[in-house]
């Protein structure tokens, strides 16, 4: 069945992202824990580009559907796991990029959803946390974090200083971020 990427996020309404949130059926890999392990010669670029073996992945289906398997160990390795093996990968920085924000209602009403490198859809709450340390992430998934891209970050940026919070920060679905200058 082919994937259809979702939709720019400003052309949809909260209702419309939690729904294509919750059809995304991710794999169990948390749950499969394979003998055999080995390396993919895979790399996650810093700036959220995809390698192997040297050579960029140019093609958006294959990172969705490497992304769907990747996991991040508690000793912070990363894997690509099916249920027979893991294959360990290497991550520069975080193994996702936000590359688009869509901000609904006001202060403790807020919602913030964000379209992720991988098309995948990530709200902004109480299990999807945003960290600024100093530059901002977003929780993801099981110990997997997106770093936001420089256009996004300056426009939380921008909702938080309109909002004119103290601490200076932003609500999103009934959680509060705190925006921390990181010294």
């Amino acid at each position: 069945m082919p994937y259809d990427p979702p939709p720019e996020l400003a052309s949809l309404g909260l209702g419309e992202i939690a729904k294509l949130v919750a059809e995304r059926k991710l794999p169990p890999v948390n749950e499969w824990h394979p003998e055999k392990s080995g390396d993919s010669e895979m790399r996650i670029a810093a700036d959220g580009r995809w390698f192997h073996q040297g050579g960029e992945i140019r093609r958006p289906a294959m990172v969705r559907a490497f992304s769907s398997l990747l996991r991040c160990d508690n000793d912070g390795s990363f894997w690509l796991v099916t249920p027979h093996e893991k294959l360990s990968i290497i991550v520069e920085d975080a193994p996702f990029i936000a590359v688009e924000l869509r901000n609904e209602g006001g202060g403790k009403q807020r919602v913030l959803a964000f379209r992720l490198n991988s098309d995948d859809l990530v709200i902004a709450g109480a299990e999807h946390a945003l960290e600024f340390r100093p530059l901002p992430y977003l929780h993801v998934r099981d110990g997997l974090w997106a770093k936001l891209a420089r256009p996004v970050y300056y426009e939380l940026a921008e909702l938080a200083l309109a909002e004119n919070n103290t601490p200076l920060g932003l609500y999103s679905s009934d959680a509060f971020f705190p925006i921390e200058d990181g010294g």
